[in-house]
């Protein structure tokens, strides 16, 4: 997998792109227009509202949005959905991410990215605007800034099968909701994230498929 060169920015192509990579490849089967076609329609039509009017002609939500924003932006934009584009948001958005207030976690959260990278060759950081999920097959964990911790989102499977005697781990509600991210540590030290170590492993080890 392909990722940025920068020394403080080693980020990942995130699986989305992909997804996105897909359905601007299919357009014209889909659409009977390339998106580049569909652009030159929108700049040339001029509608008010252009993505009613491409849903109008038929496009889907997403399909509409993605010709939407081609159509608005400037000549040469890199778009996070295409592989150099999302290369290069990804650092911005870490940087969004711990600024002002929360500038004193990203030490934090470098650590927490060298211990997940530390699990395996396989694993990816793919950072998105408000958080920074960590991918094996699938994701196995996340990191969210808050005021004054990190919330270490972690993809370990039924609640009743998972017992924390420390009592820190929490439920997040996800396994009733079929979402990946089951539970959450707070983090506000290295020596809370160093607790939180067996954990991620167990939660990294859990998306050997």
């Amino acid at each position: 997998m392909a990722t940025s060169s920068g020394p403080s920015a080693p980020y990942d192509l995130h699986p989305s792109v992909a997804y996105v990579q897909a359905i601007l490849a299919n357009f014209k089967a889909k659409t009977g227009r390339t998106v580049e076609e569909w652009v030159a329609l929108v700049q040339a039509t001029a509608p008010a509202d252009a993505k009613a009017w491409l849903k109008g002609q038929g496009l889907g939500t997403n399909q509409a949005l993605f010709v939407v924003q081609r159509a608005e932006a400037q000549p040469g934009f890199a778009f996070d959905d295409t592989p150099e584009g999302y290369l290069a948001a990804a650092p911005r958005y870490v940087e969004a991410q711990y600024s002002g207030k929360k500038a004193a976690l990203r030490p934090l959260f470098e650590a927490a990215v060298t211990l997940a990278r530390g699990l395996g060759a396989d694993v990816r950081i793919c950072p998105c605007e408000t958080i920074v999920p960590f991918y094996r097959n699938h994701v196995f964990a996340e990191v969210k800034p808050f005021a004054s911790r990190l919330d270490l989102g972690l993809a370990l499977g039924d609640p009743a099968a998972v017992t924390d005697p420390s009592g820190r781990l929490k439920d997040t509600g996800g396994f009733r909701k079929q979402d990946r991210i089951t539970h959450k540590l707070e983090l506000t030290t290295e020596g809370d994230l160093e607790a939180a170590r067996a954990w991620l492993t167990r939660s990294y080890e859990r998306d050997e498929k």
